[in-house]
């Protein structure tokens, strides 16, 4: 790509659907191999950086500071003798791979990493597409990926790989409503679901009036609309299937889930899908709550030229990394939860606070329009939020706390089966029923 000049533009609608085909093939070729290289330096970094969090080197050995290992893996992997198991459905367990890889490229094509330039004497946005519902696009692709699992799962034949199958689609249908319900309020608050124009809208923040004082809301949406960003943010490390919420590859359970019979470089498929798609969704956040790829306000205060031309890309690729290294990170320090806890937080958790707080921004904005004063409004709804949170809080403990049920106190000092969990009797001659009849037939047996 040759750039004659640049342009201080921010890309809309009308800027797509003008570029030749080599430039849109370009475009695709670039976003291809930015994605694979993200992937071999963030496996690598993921290395070296827990190992520095657990106090080893991390790999040292293949290039400086062992940054070719990850190349050379993906290598050896691919390289590596293809296993199929006996009686697997050969054609799906062959599609499963690719339709768990390619959804998370393809949704990759409507992030935009920069606005208007010029290439080849040709003014275009740094995006491949976009569209008037482009946000929607990530969750088709995510509904679509879902079946590679699945289907890998179905097509093993084999009963480790079958449960992984259906702990992936459990878990990423359920914290794909939530996801997008996190998305309704950024629709509300941009007025579109044009990917590059929640972008624009988050340039500048919108002024209003309180008692003849004007008050500026900030710019990104992840300071003004707070709990959408950290409802996505629990969303997204649940869509990627990562520590803490890795439970489809649990490996002490479930050997390795839904690729337990892939090898070769199938496996280094799925392997390619998980990164790749940690990478689209922390895209996606950038895009939808930090102002995408425009610089943050200290530099923008002194520097005029800072969103133009080719810089944007360097804010873009240094957002993408800060939440790459939060990924890697509650990798390091978190434990795997248990799977009724990760249901429970999807179900009874994020979605009920997801459509409280859509409800209330939606009043919020109503009562804008029809230019009422928010301000008490929002005080009084921040307190019932508040005291409901409270309560919910002390009925959780006090419900943790209740006596135990009368039948499994009968079981104390009774029949050690009682309250429908087996206990192992701790001296089986003082207790009468299971427990004593199973201690006298031993001595018998003993004695014969």
């Amino acid at each position: 790509m040759n750039a004659t000049h640049v342009l201080a533009e921010g890309a809309t609608l009308n800027s797509f659907g003008h570029d030749p085909w080599w430039l849109i093939g370009a475009k695709a070729l670039v976003i291809f191999v930015f994605l694979l290289l993200t992937v071999l330096i963030t496996v690598w970094a993921e290395r070296r950086i827990i190992g520095r969090m657990q106090l080893r080197p991390g790999p040292n050995r293949a290039g400086p500071f062992g940054i070719l290992q990850a190349l050379f893996d993906g290598i050896k992997g691919a390289l590596k003798e293809d296993i199929v198991p006996r009686g697997v459905d050969k054609v799906v367990f062959f599609l499963a791979p690719i339709l768990a890889a390619a959804p998370a490229m393809v949704s990759f094509s409507i992030i935009p990493w920069g606005g208007v330039v010029s290439i080849g004497g040709h003014k275009t946005p740094l995006q491949l597409a976009d569209l008037p519902v482009a946000v929607l696009l990530p969750l088709a692709m995510a509904s679509i990926g879902v079946y590679g699992f699945v289907l890998a799962g179905w097509s093993s034949m084999s009963p480790y790989a079958l449960l992984g199958g259906l702990r992936s689609s459990a878990q990423v249908i359920s914290y794909e409503i939530a996801m997008g319900l996190s998305f309704v309020a950024v629709f509300l608050f941009a007025g579109t679901l044009s990917t590059s124009e929640i972008v624009a809208a988050q340039a500048h923040g919108s002024a209003f009036k309180v008692a003849g004082m004007t008050f500026h809301t900030p710019s990104w949406y992840a300071i003004l609309l707070l709990p959408s960003f950290v409802i996505y943010i629990f969303t997204m490390m649940g869509e990627s299937g990562r520590i803490p919420f890795d439970l489809p590859e649990g490996e002490g359970e479930l050997v390795a889930g839904y690729h337990t019979e892939y090898s070769s470089l199938k496996f280094m498929m799925f392997y390619l899908a998980e990164y790749v798609n940690m990478t689209t969704l922390s895209a996606l956040c950038v895009t939808l709550f930090l102002g995408g790829y425009r610089a943050p306000w200290p530099i923008t205060w002194f520097w005029s030229g800072a969103n133009a031309g080719w810089w944007p890309i360097l804010w873009f690729l240094i957002k993408i990394w800060m939440f790459t290294f939060f990924f890697i990170w509650l990798r390091a320090a978190l434990p795997r939860v248990r799977y009724d806890q990760l249901m429970k937080l999807g179900w009874k958790v994020l979605i009920p606070v997801s459509l409280g707080w859509i409800l209330f921004v939606s009043a919020v904005r109503a009562l804008r329009n029809e230019r009422h004063d928010v301000v008490p409004i929002m005080l009084i709804a921040a307190v019932v939020a508040l005291l409901l949170l409270l309560g919910s809080f002390v009925w959780e403990r006090t419900s943790a706390g209740e006596a135990v049920p009368e039948e499994a106190e009968a079981g104390a000092d009774g029949d050690p089966m009682a309250g429908g969990f087996p206990v192992p009797p701790l001296d089986a001659p003082h207790y009468h029923g299971v427990g004593n009849a199973r201690a006298s037939n031993s001595a018998e047996a003993t004695r014969a």
